[in-house]
């Protein structure tokens, strides 16, 4: 069975934080409330901004996010593919490559020409689907990689 893609609503944002934290802030002191309300300030914004959601069989196993600001202050770029995740038991699947198209084509419907992110583990994944990079640099401490998307 095959996932779908759909806006991320109420539902989702509990599952989907639990996800966040383990990929992104684990060793930090970001809560799940935390990451929870800022996915309910993303979903419930203006509308330009976005949160998608994988469902399998009804329950999410990823999301990724279109924002229009990412890490601060490394660069004053707008607007940004953010937090990909998807669960570890369901990659390799092409779900990943599904969320970030749909970030994409939202994208271009909000009129956006050029997109951006930040990686470093998943540089590979990023190009194969068309990213370039186009800078190193430190974050807080860590090695980071800028890339763009030509839409």
């Amino acid at each position: 069975m095959q996932p779908t893609i759909e806006a991320m609503t109420e539902r989702d944002v509990r599952a989907i934080g639990r996800l966040r934290l383990v990929a992104f802030f684990e060793g930090t002191c970001r809560t799940l409330e935390e990451d929870m309300n800022a996915l309910r300030g993303l979903i419930a914004g203006d509308g330009f901004e976005a949160a998608f959601v994988a469902h399998l069989d009804g329950s999410p196993i990823g999301s990724c996010l279109f924002v229009r600001d990412e890490i601060d202050p490394a660069h004053d770029l707008t607007p940004w593919l953010a937090g990909l995740v998807v669960d570890e038991a369901y990659r390799g699947r092409g779900i990943g490559t599904a969320l970030v198209r749909t970030v994409e084509a939202h994208a271009v419907s909000a009129g956006v020409s050029k997109l951006h992110l930040y990686t470093w583990q998943a540089r590979p994944f990023y190009e194969a689907l068309g990213w370039t990079a186009i800078e190193t640099f430190e974050q807080d401490g860590e090695p980071m990689l800028l890339m763009v998307r030509e839409l």
